[in-house]
């Protein structure tokens, strides 16, 4: 290489090189948080550096981690940016987890800087005593006339105002970590996991790539009006905020998440959103919401499995929906069940079947079928094995968490704990997670096949299957539903049996995989990113129906 001469910029892929045109390419085009205020991109690129500016007052250096407790906001957008851009670290930490499992996050990502929502302020009762790294609690009012008990060094808006406009930031290594959040599992502490700059410039280009080539059902491009419905806490709220602000579109931030939601697709005529299938399901299945038009509304559906039936639903509201799979661990995303083209022209049937695939990998993604030896299978429903996944931007380990690391990465492919199949087209087409898997009489009952046919039952509104243990069997299924016309647990198995049989009768199932119980319940629980909590049904079986 010596002979080959190199006087260039070495270009590193950095976030703010994703923000250099922000302020420029659509400059009045607004941001806007709930009905209480809304600023242009220009104003945003200006309050973006005054954080950076606020932040370096406050001590924050290359390294330091800086946290948010805060709902989907205008304010969050801007640490997504400025806070990796100063090559600090932006801690996102759920909302949703226990007092004591934030404390632990909050100490084990030793954060420097807490920003938290006047919301907030019971959690932050029980948690101040115990943190051990924090030196500065900036505080949000949103608005309102409020005097936080904690000492803090100010209100976000107040500081903000005061700070300059202007701030250089630097170049570094594109390998630097630029964010970290911490992952729930079913035992143990959560798992902080982290990506570089480069990881996130990368997961940023795929999606700009897979969303601007693939329109159908649900692509995303300078003419949408954008509205997260994932926590901006969890996993970048599946990255795209960065695609929305690369593009300039206009965005909307809903905060809390309710009433409000409806309020403000109708207002700023929504047009792309991501949400797990719990939120569409409150938004179609609302009554209140029956006469609404939703045809232009095109949403990505993640985080648990889209039933055929809600999909149906959506479907007759016009709403053109997908699946999109990813997990905390890859950034997150890994597939899309995009249409190849003409798929938009099959029967709506066919085309459902389509959208409730896991999907097909994107851009720069690998993935595997493999058996229990690493090997991989081949394609076909008979064939059903562990996902495992390469790309640039799946995290490289457990913050802290050597030896879960090394299980993570085992053979050099990140195991994804999915058991699923390719098929003949080249979709994914996930079946259980590993750890949901029912094995009865030595045969393997995927609960989510058998929660997609339970959803299609015109009565049931939600459903969740599990194993529960069976002295003769070794487990057999079990369904939890949540009944649309009211009834037992047998009114609800009655009102179930002729769509189950149907399966049974087309060959698609076996008689002996349908659950032997219906139990009714007014919800069913989900854990804190909004996923149906299978741990806790198992429990519950336990404790008051075995």
């Amino acid at each position: 290489m010596s002979n080959y001469p190199n006087f260039s910029y070495d270009y590193q892929l950095l976030i703010k090189q994703l923000f250099t045109n922000v302020r420029d390419w659509r400059p009045e085009e607004k941001i806007v948080y709930r009905d209480k205020f809304s600023y242009t991109y220009a104003d945003m690129y200006k309050r973006v550096h005054k954080l950076a500016n606020l932040l370096t007052r406050l001590g924050v250096q290359k390294g330091d981690m800086v946290a948010v407790m805060d709902w989907d906001s205008h304010r969050y957008l801007e640490h997504y940016w400025a806070v990796p851009m100063m090559g600090a670290i932006l801690h996102t930490i759920n909302i949703r987890l226990s007092p004591e499992q934030m404390l632990y996050t909050i100490n084990h990502a030793e954060d420097k800087i807490l920003v938290v929502h006047k919301d907030f302020e019971p959690l932050m009762s029980k948690m101040l005593s115990g943190f051990e790294t924090v030196k500065h609690i900036i505080y949000i009012s949103d608005g309102d006339e409020y005097t936080p008990s904690f000492t803090n060094s100010g209100e976000y808006e107040e500081l903000l105002a005061n700070e300059n406009d202007s701030f250089e930031f630097p170049d570094f290594d594109e390998r630097t970590v630029a964010t970290t959040f911490y992952t729930t599992g079913t035992t143990g502490n959560p798992k902080g996991v982290f990506f570089t700059h480069r990881q996130l410039v990368l997961h940023t280009m795929a999606e700009l790539a897979i969303f601007g080539t693939a329109p159908h059902p649900a692509g995303f491009n300078q003419y949408d009006v954008y509205m997260p419905l994932t926590p901006m806490f969890h996993v970048h709220a599946w990255g795209v905020p960065y695609v929305a602000t690369v593009m300039g579109v206009k965005q909307v931030y809903p905060g809390k998440y309710d009433e409000m939601i409806v309020k403000l697709l109708l207002m700023h005529k929504v047009t792309f959103s991501h949400c797990v299938p719990t939120i569409l399901q409150m938004v179609v299945g609302n009554p209140a919401t029956a006469s609404l038009d939703f045809s232009k509304w095109k949403v990505v559906i993640g985080g648990s499995a889209l039933s055929k039936g809600l999909a149906a639903m959506a479907f007759e509201r016009g709403i053109n929906v997908m699946t999109g799979y990813g997990m905390s661990e890859t950034a997150p995303i890994l597939t899309i069940s995009m249409y190849r083209p003409g798929m938009e022209k099959l029967p709506v049937e066919e085309q459902i079947d389509v959208v409730t695939r896991t999907g097909f990998p994107v851009p720069l993604v690998q993935l595997k079928v493999v058996n229990e030896k690493g090997e991989e299978l081949p394609r076909g429903h008979k064939h059903v094995g562990e996902i495992v996944a390469r790309a640039p931007w799946l995290t490289k380990g457990y913050f802290k968490v050597e030896e879960k690391s090394k299980e993570l990465w085992e053979g050099g492919w990140l195991h994804t704990g999915d058991i699923a199949y390719r098929d003949e087209d080249g979709y994914f087409r996930i079946t259980d997670r590993l750890k949901d898997v029912i094995k009865s009489g030595g045969e393997w009952v995927s609960s989510l096949e058998i929660e997609n046919m339970i959803s299609q039952c015109d009565t049931v509104a939600q459903v969740a299957v599990i194993g529960v243990p069976d002295e003769r069997w070794g487990e057999r299924p079990v369904a939890f539903v949540v009944h649309k016309q009211g009834g037992g647990d047998q009114a609800a198995f009655d009102a179930c049996k002729n769509t189950l049989m149907t399966y049974v009768e087309s060959g698609k199932i076996e008689k002996w995989a349908i659950p032997d119980r219906f139990i009714v319940l007014d919800d069913i629980p989900k854990t804190s990113v909004g996923k149906i909590d299978k741990k806790l049904l198992r429990q519950m079986f336990a404790e008051k129906y075995s």
